[in-house]
């Protein structure tokens, strides 16, 4: 799956950028005809802990579904957020399934 990375006030390390493409690529095991998707890792600048967001947007033939997650680092916000985006993807899946029946 072809996903844009873009990482908000600092430059994100290629390790990083691998890491939340791997994870992302399971969803492919999910539903088959995801399109694309983009990635946007941010630093917030006023959290002490749990600075790292990640937000992932997902476009699925005829929907867009969206998950952002943070935490204290942006593997764990990306795990989190790929998990979210799985469940919207079994649930939009079950619902194209019924709606073909």
């Amino acid at each position: 799956m072809r996903l844009q990375m873009h990482s908000i006030h600092f430059d994100a390390d290629q390790k990083l950028i691998d890491f939340i493409q791997k994870k992302a690529d399971k969803l492919d095991t999910y539903f088959d005809r995801i399109i694309d998707g983009e990635v946007f890792m941010r630093l917030d600048k006023h959290e002490k802990n749990e600075n790292k967001i990640v937000e992932i947007k997902m476009n699925v033939p005829g929907k867009t579904l969206f998950a952002k997650h943070q935490s204290d680092s942006f593997e764990g916000a990306a795990d989190e957020a790929v998990e979210a985006l799985r469940r919207q993807i079994k649930k939009f899946k079950e619902k194209v399934v019924l709606a073909k029946q």
